[in-house]
């Protein structure tokens, strides 16, 4: 294998291994959830089983002994999980979790350099010595039941295992015993296993000596709730006969219900088997570094710039003497139009993921936080499939882990403090997405203590923010919150008190184009609302002139556009206004925003493009409306990254470069007063 090879191979591994860890982190936090109420699923903690024997087989092929030695004691853990070895418990969830996290560290780590490790021992020790602590003594229990020996002798451990767990919930062990013709046995003995699935678990079958030489025959053994008499009426054949082997009202022994532990699904399937469903899924998905589809996604971009510029010159041949060549070639240029589209609405649904991938890895955050603080948390979560560019979702991430540490630090409050002020002892963090046209709104409420508006005034005073007499609204006091360097906590914790975060939330989601709102209660609980573009890669603009220069405002964003009268406006508190369809609608001028000098038009006439986001409603005065045209949005670097209210570059296609209005920015920063915003 050449070093090209080899590297793409090694690529692919870790890409794959990536993908692994991810399922693995959900699935291990539902693992968690189901533990919670008493057990763990099954299904759940084999996925998992399997995810760490994949990462080991895989790292071994190439060498990665420190991923192999832990994700190796991974899977020793897990096999006395589900083999009812060990029990399920707090201590256990906090190792699964932090070898997790190693195998992530250590698998990203390798992704940037092939020589990056660091020691695993540590944690491998302490696997080791759960391992040992945790076990169960079983003894040879099975002696003591009263099942044939020629089944016994056959059993697996883990279907062992199975049968103990069986007995210990009270059910009834049966043998359903059947014969099935050589010509469609697969298929009859398939369609009983299902039946019998529905109404209990089926621990093992076995082939046994038919009566009859074209025939064969199978036994069955099972655990239902149900009884003989009614299994062999479900299966209402006369080919099947149902045995009661014991269980059912007899209750097991103090040693059988010590021995019992989580329970788990169908034994791992042989090494082929398990090889043949991976090549199936193989040929489904491809894996495509996100690099990769910004590349394709700028050639759509260029070939929406080339396609504009086609549309033009063929204008112009219609208005000129070739009229007949101009209408053909507006006519291939609508054929051109309509593939583009189709081209583009494919790119953006493959950059598209479900908000749900985001919201599981909270759910860890979530855990641990209220573990460290001591308080009891639930975690709501709805509209999950909502999609989103994964650009943003990548870069969406640390800000709403701040947030949902502020909640569970500042918000929910302390067990006896819920108690004493009539609420549930364990407190509920929400997080919910939602699509709303061209825009997802993703909202993280709380149930807890909510904001307290005076003791934000109070320590605003302190800091010198606002002076001691200044009236404020509700809304301007939450703005607050967001000040650099603003905290309501006197002491320094480890999550708060430094007066560092809420300003860095706001910057980051104001970088997506996104805008955030706080909405709280005292003594009920506390809503930060986000509201993010689905995109920022091509976008429909409108094209709008104003002080001499020409910007384009992202049309997701825009309600509608009206001719300004001078004579409407209004002076209230400073600021523009006009009457809307019986509201007031607040004016942004572009001029006052960057500080330019007006430029007239020598019109005499001006426009307002009113924008949108959530609830809120400016208009943008401007001087010509140009039209609408599809634009791909280039980041200024970060050079120009303190440039506010613009959202970045496009190329219009005629050699000019214009700047893309940053919406959420402006309309934030307008609606709290702070109009200028000088570059």
């Amino acid at each position: 294998m050449t070093d090209k090879s080899l590297s793409s191979a090694i690529g692919d591994f870790l890409g794959e291994a990536e993908e692994i860890i991810e399922k693995l982190n959900l699935d291990l936090v539902a693992l968690g959830d189901s533990a919670d109420g008493g057990g763990s699923d099954p299904e759940i903690l084999n996925g998992i089983f399997r995810g760490a024997h994949s990462i080991k087989g895989l790292s071994g092929m190439f060498g990665f002994d420190d991923i192999t030695e832990l994700a190796h004691n991974m899977e020793n853990l897990l096999d006395s999980l589900r083999l009812g070895k060990i029990s399920w418990n707090a201590e256990l969830v906090e190792i699964l979790f932090d070898a997790l996290e190693a195998l992530a560290r250590l698998v990203h780590g390798k992704g940037e350099n092939e020589n990056f490790s660091f020691d695993v021992r540590p944690l491998v020790r302490r696997i080791d010595a759960f391992m040992s602590g945790g076990r169960q003594p079983g003894g040879d229990l099975l002696d003591t039941l009263k099942i044939d020996s020629e089944i016994l002798n056959v059993l697996t451990e883990y279907e062992e295992h199975r049968l103990l767990e069986n007995l210990n919930k009270g059910r009834n062990l049966l043998r359903v015993k059947a014969t099935f013709s050589l010509a469609s046995f697969d298929q009859d003995l398939a369609e009983i296993t299902d039946q019998l699935k529905k109404k209990g678990e089926v621990i093992s079958t076995l082939p046994c000596a038919g009566d009859i030489s074209d025939r064969i025959a199978f036994q069955i053994l099972f655990g239902s709730s149900q009884t003989a008499e009614q299994i062999c009426s479900l299966l209402a054949r006369e080919d099947i006969s149902v045995d009661h082997l014991g269980g059912g009202n007899v209750q097991p022994s103090a040693a059988v219900k010590e021995f019992a532990g989580p329970a788990a699904v169908e034994e791992i399937e042989e090494m082929g088997e398990a090889s043949e469903t991976s090549l199936r899924s193989i040929s489904r998905t491809v894996r495509v570094d996100i690099g990769k589809l910004d590349l394709l996604m700028n050639i759509v971009g260029e070939l929406v710039l080339s396609k504009g510029l086609i549309s033009t010159i063929a204008e112009r041949l219609k208005a000129e003497k070739e009229r007949e060549l101009g209408m053909e070639l507006l006519k291939a240029t609508r054929t051109l139009e309509r593939r583009l589209e189709e081209l583009q609405k494919g790119v953006m649904e493959v950059r598209m993921v479900p908000v749900g991938q985001l919201f599981e890895k909270m759910s860890r955050i979530v855990r641990r936080v209220a573990s460290e603080q001591g308080k009891k948390v639930a975690l709501d979560i709805r509209g999950a499939d909502t999609e989103l560019d994964k650009l943003i979702m990548e870069d969406l991430a640390d800000p709403l882990m701040h947030i949902i540490r502020n909640a569970i630090d500042h918000g929910i409050e302390p067990v006896d403090e819920r108690l004493s002020a009539g609420k549930s002892e364990k407190g509920t963090i929400c997080l919910w997405a939602s699509q709303k046209g061209n825009h997802v709104v993703l909202e993280v409420r709380d149930d807890g203590r909510g904001i307290d508006p005076e003791r934000v005034r109070r320590k605003a005073v302190q800091k010198g923010l606002i002076n001691e007499g200044v009236e404020l609204l509700r809304e301007d006091i939450y703005d607050l919150v967001f000040t650099p360097g603003f905290s309501t906590r006197d002491e320094v914790s480890d999550l708060s008190g430094r007066g560092v975060g809420m300003d860095v939330v706001k910057n980051n989601i104001s970088a997506l184009s996104g805008m955030i709102e706080i909405d709280s209660r005292f003594g009920e609980g506390t809503a930060m609302i986000i509201t993010l573009p689905i995109t920022l890669a091509i976008i429909k603009a409108l094209i709008v002139n104003a002080c001499g220069r020409t910007y384009a405002i992202p049309i997701s964003s825009v309600l509608e556009t009206f001719m300004l009268e001078s004579s409407a406006i209004r002076t209230i508190e400073r600021r523009e206004v006009v009457e809307l369809r019986q509201s007031t609608l607040p004016l942004l001028r572009l001029s006052e925003v960057f500080g330019f000098s007006e430029a007239s038009t020598g019109t005499g006439r001006s426009f307002v493009a009113v924008v949108g986001m959530a609830e809120k409603r400016l208009g943008i005065v401007v001087d010509d409306l140009l039209g609408q045209q599809d634009v791909v949005i280039k980041s200024l670097g970060n050079a120009l990254s303190f440039v506010r209210g613009i959202a970045g570059a496009a190329d219009l296609g005629n050699q000019k470069t214009i700047l893309v209005l940053d919406i959420g920015g402006l309309m934030s920063e307008t609606l709290r007063g702070e109009t200028a915003i000088h570059v």
